[in-house]
């Protein structure tokens, strides 16, 4: 029952490739859609089910055992992960049927949408250094496409700023996997950590990690966020949510699985180097959400500042710290994702993005208006909502590791993205409605209904914290007590 592990990497796969045999047809390929992400939603909560049942989980790929073949790896650090993700994909996939046109759809919006889920499980369940590698580019090559869907000036600007940046950012990986190959003989994860271990932490070893940790940083935005906040703002609202819950979070995923199973043997160089890159990219995510006026950008810069908060949990590195970054990554992907949907919908709304040309909208779009404020409680952390227990350990976890400071400075932050966002709620739904703005009816409610299955889940897991730790403790023994991977993977 192992072949579990492929089939939330496998249906995305397929789903993409039947919807591209049906391109003439939009309602067939939405209907494939639908079925391949209910599929793949069923799979991951079994998956997720086995793994708290029986452990750690492995498909050897073409019978090959690991270190010799390529191995999937399913512990419950992945498994939550896909789980989240599948939720992620299902709401943004309804929410496009809503706000996708026609064009978008006619030039394989839908295949493109699914090829880019199947490379974000794979990079969740990959076991293999190249594997990840070759499930970065799949992820990436998808995003390429539907950042540049529709054509405007501003998106082909922003596409080329995008692509090479993550051209520079690939090559500079296979480079990284190719040094690391060369001094161990091995890209398996599990076994890379024993080879590491026998050889002894040295200046190579040492410089490979900063290679590596430079490459997952562009990739999640963790200090190299230079590119984060045009290219994630150009495109529809629907693939920036997908972006902002997936994309950065699975650079970070990188950086955590890397950092707590193949280069853990040297923590206090790389927690320390870990820990003033988040402290800048709260400090800089949250400069920047509270200086612009623009509702696209100040949500981008939250998620700067998400990452930051993600990162600060590695720095910190004690069991509080590690349950709490996980607890508080899933509300990430959640609330960004919610939050880049409700900010599509109000800026459908208002005709614009600029917080200047806004207001008054409460009065004829209360639901919206309601759901963002609730929404922007919930990115704050605070209590019933899924990002409270979160922060909170992150915050333990930071006092328990004496980085008063970088703490402080995560506090400040949190309440400086909860007045960023905030300001829009003020700004766009209280007060009196600028001359020049649209008043033209839109039918909002097809875009709530998507926006309110991820708020109830943001409000469930918050009640049902309790559960959650359950899930996230047996997720921390895998980062805290790196052989319980190592011996599933390599069966010794």
């Amino acid at each position: 029952m192992n072949n579990l592990v492929v089939l939330p990497i496998l249906l995305p796969l397929i789903t993409g490739v039947v919807t591209i045999l049906f391109f003439r047809s939009i309602n067939i390929q939405r209907l494939m859609s639908v079925i391949g992400l209910l599929a793949t939603a069923t799979a991951s909560t079994i998956l997720i089910t086995r793994v708290a049942q029986s452990g750690v989980l492995t498909l050897n790929m073409g019978g090959w055992s690991a270190p010799y073949g390529i191995v999937l790896v399913a512990d419950m650090v992945a498994a939550l992960l896909v789980v989240t993700a599948s939720i992620i994909a299902l709401t943004c996939l309804f929410y496009a049927f809503r706000s996708i046109n026609k064009e978008r759809e006619q030039h394989h919006f839908y295949p493109f949408f699914h090829f880019l889920i199947a490379g974000v499980n794979a990079s969740f369940l990959t076991g293999d250094l190249f594997n990840l590698f070759v499930s970065f580019e799949l992820m990436l090559i998808s995003s390429y496409a539907l950042i540049v869907l529709g054509g405007t000036e501003r998106q082909l600007r922003e596409t080329i700023k995008y692509v090479l940046i993550n051209i520079v950012s690939s090559a500079l990986f296979v480079a990284s996997i190719g040094f690391l190959y060369s001094v161990t003989g091995t890209l398996n994860m599990a076994d890379l950590s024993v080879r590491i271990a026998e050889v002894g932490q040295s200046g190579v070893i040492t410089l490979i990690g900063v290679l590596f940790l430079i490459v997952f940083s562009i990739k999640a935005g963790l200090f190299l966020f230079f590119w984060l906040s045009g290219s994630y703002a150009a495109p529809p609202a629907v693939v920036t949510a997908l972006f902002a819950g997936l994309l950065t979070k699975v650079g970070l995923y990188a950086i955590v699985r890397t950092f707590t199973l193949i280069f853990y043997h040297d923590p206090d160089f790389f927690n320390s180097l870990i820990g003033w890159m988040a402290g800048a990219t709260m400090i800089l995510g949250v400069i920047g959400a509270i200086s612009y006026r623009d509702v696209n950008k100040i949500l981008v810069y939250n998620v700067v500042a998400g990452v930051g908060f993600v990162a600060f949990g590695m720095a910190a590195a004690s069991r509080t710290a590690l349950e709490g970054l996980l607890f508080y990554m899933l509300h990430d992907m959640l609330i960004k994702t919610l939050l880049f949907l409700l900010g599509g919908a109000l800026i459908a709304v208002a005709g614009t993005s600029r917080l200047d040309n806004m207001g008054g909208l409460i009065q004829r779009y209360p639901v919206l208006g309601w759901m963002f404020f609730i929404s922007a409680l919930a990115l704050a952390g605070l209590p019933p909502f899924s990002g409270f227990p979160g922060k909170l350990m992150l915050f333990e976890g930071g006092f328990e590791a004496g980085l008063y400071g970088l703490t402080g400075v995560a506090v400040l932050s949190s309440l400086l993205m909860l007045y960023s966002v905030l300001r829009i709620f003020i700004q766009a739904f209280w007060g009196e409605a600028p001359a020049g703005m649209a008043r033209r009816p839109y039918a909002v409610n097809g875009l709530l209904v998507p926006a309110g299955i991820l708020l109830v889940f943001i409000i469930v897991i918050g009640l049902g914290a309790e559960g959650m730790f359950q899930l996230t403790s047996r997720a921390g023994d895998i980062l805290l007590h790196p052989n319980i991977y190592i011996d599933a993977v390599l069966k010794e």
